[in-house]
């Protein structure tokens, strides 16, 4: 990098550059490591040599305290190490769609983009919405939000899937229980460089007017976007931009990275996995329940993990799901027939 010619060639500099940065996110946690844990093993030295009870028992605390501190480092530096997949450090674009249930269905998946967006705000992760459908009478049909930070798509992919709520309706006048579903879908955000080529002649891109709130062209200029991809029927959609040139270039970044998942998948002979998971957005095939009545319960499926806290689940505390699949954990205990 220190080379005089190392610039001469940008696309290929930058790439070394995010190879080196790469390196060092795996590299530099190891090594701050190593040094907490010789310093941690000096502090047990001196409390062991410490004659006075009262200082020893304060030193003791200290070692403890400094004993979860590294136990903590070293269960996320773990946890960083499955997060190693080619797209893992990449920006996610995350699309929920209601599913069977009609309002219901359509108010559930606007709880899911609430649950998602305040962990994507705890997490130090942002997000953008690319496009939205509200629904007739509550709710929305679908929502596709591009999420940008280190590692985003690496810890939103374990949420791709069909996500199931069981609840008494709040628009049920007789206060019966109705279960409601919507599926996740994530996919990275590919680079410019990515080999997907996209033939012209295989879109249909329509120009619509943006919903919603914004600047003085909306609902007045057709700046929203949408591309039909024939050959796969993949269809995108963005509004978020004021004009209709960005929101054509980001709509085509979100079709390109859904045809190279898609590509992936195949290569790898996983798309059972990857998409089947997903399956249908209807009974029997959710990766996890939410049940509010007639108990409390969030349950996934595939992992076992499992927590009474509805609430907290509700307002963005799913690490314990996401950690659970990046570990490869599985449900040994059967799925629960009342989930």
């Amino acid at each position: 990098m220190a080379a005089p010619d190392f610039w001469s060639n940008r696309e290929r500099a930058q790439a070394d550059v995010e190879e080196v940065s790469r390196l060092r996110s795996l590299i530099n946690p190891f090594q701050q490591l190593q040094r907490e844990i010789k310093d941690f093993r000096a502090l047990q030295e001196l409390a062991e040599e410490e004659s006075n009870p009262v200082h020893r028992a304060q030193a003791e605390k200290e070692v403890v305290t400094e004993h979860n501190r590294l136990a903590h480092m070293l269960d996320e530096f773990e946890l960083r190490q499955f997060l190693s997949g080619e797209n893992d450090r990449a920006n996610a674009f995350v699309t929920i769609h209601s599913g069977a249930g009609g309002t219901e269905s359509c108010d559930w998946a606007d709880m899911l983009l609430r649950m998602y967006q305040r962990w994507i705000e705890r997490s130090g992760f942002k997000s953008q919405t690319v496009d939205i459908q509200q629904g007739e009478e509550v709710g929305i049909k679908s929502v596709t939000l591009l999420v940008t930070g280190e590692c985003a798509y690496g810890h939103l992919q374990t949420e791709r899937g069909v996500h199931r709520l069981v609840r008494i309706s709040p628009f049920d006048a007789n206060k019966r229980r109705h279960t409601s579903f919507a599926s996740v879908d994530v996919v990275p955000e590919i680079a410019d460089t990515a080999p997907i080529e996209v033939n012209p002649a295989d879109l249909e891109i329509d120009t619509f007017r943006s919903g919603g709130k914004g600047g003085q062209n909306v609902n007045k200029v057709e700046t929203a976007v949408r591309i039909l991809h024939k050959p796969s029927g993949i269809v995108v959609a963005c509004q978020a931009e004021r004009s209709q040139g960005r929101n054509r270039e980001l709509a085509m970044k979100m079709l390109k990275a859904k045809l190279y998942q898609l590509e992936e998948d195949k290569k790898r002979a996983e798309m059972e996995r990857q998409y089947g998971e997903k399956g249908e957005i209807a009974w029997g095939n959710q990766i996890r329940s939410y049940v509010f009545q007639p108990y409390q319960m969030v349950k996934d499926h595939r992992t076992g993990a499992e927590t009474s806290n509805v609430q907290a689940v509700i307002d963005g505390d799913i690490d314990m799901f996401i950690q659970a699949k990046l570990r490869g954990e599985k449900n040994t205990k059967g799925e629960d027939k009342e989930l």
